[in-house]
């Protein structure tokens, strides 16, 4: 599929392994969620735009590029999407971060808006939208759907791991969104949970259950 890259790196699928192992603890997990989306975002962000600004080294002066434009902007979905933010943070530290709010009915599994703070202005920023399960979609396309109806143009999302269904969903819905997935897992089952996944990322990411 154009626009969507699953990653293949020996260490971004290592720390996946550990983090689907329901041994590892709550810190751990924070701490990878947070080292594989720097991975991720190390590829994501491969064509930010540069323009070259003049600099004094210690032996002359010259010109040299640095990122150009309006501040990246990271939008993580509530609430496991935080779990990725500092990972990007660490790459491009004068980033902005919004915030998109969504609750999956227990019933459907479709997701409903309940808070959504984005930067402005958004429509001149690149903008990452962090979740790290790409489940059924239903969250991604409606996060993805709340940025444009605000003018959001240039986005991608990143997630650790996705299902087929989710992955299928959102890149139809939203072809013109480049999509990064660490691992593409085998399927959903009953409860559209990810198989085989690693639990609820939220949880594990903040220790409540």
């Amino acid at each position: 599929m154009d626009n969507v890259m699953v990653f293949d790196h020996p260490l971004i699928q290592h720390k996946i392994s550990i983090l689907r192992n329901k041994a590892t603890g709550t810190n751990e997990f924070r701490a990878l969620i947070e080292e594989i989306a720097m991975l991720m975002g190390y590829e994501a962000l491969r064509d930010l735009p540069l323009e070259d600004v003049e600099v004094e080294t210690p032996i002359e002066t010259c010109m040299t590029p640095m990122i150009a434009g309006r501040k990246l902007a990271v939008v993580p979905i509530l609430r496991a999407g935080l779990g990725m933010v500092n990972g990007i943070l660490a790459l491009v530290p004068s980033a902005k971060v919004g915030h998109i709010g969504l609750y999956r009915d227990e019933v459907t599994h479709e997701p409903h808006e309940y808070y959504c703070k984005l930067p402005n202005p958004i429509e001149e920023r690149t903008i990452i939208v962090t979740d790290p399960m790409l489940a059924t979609g239903g969250s991604g396309v409606s996060a993805v759907d709340f940025i444009k109806e605000h003018g959001g143009k240039k986005i991608k999302f990143m997630a650790i791991i996705a299902a087929p269904e989710g992955l299928k969903r959102l890149h139809e819905a939203h072809p013109d969104v480049q999509i990064y997935v660490g691992h593409l897992d085998r399927c959903l089952n009953e409860n559209a949970y990810i198989c085989p996944g690693l639990g609820d990322a939220g949880d594990r990411i903040f220790g409540t259950k």
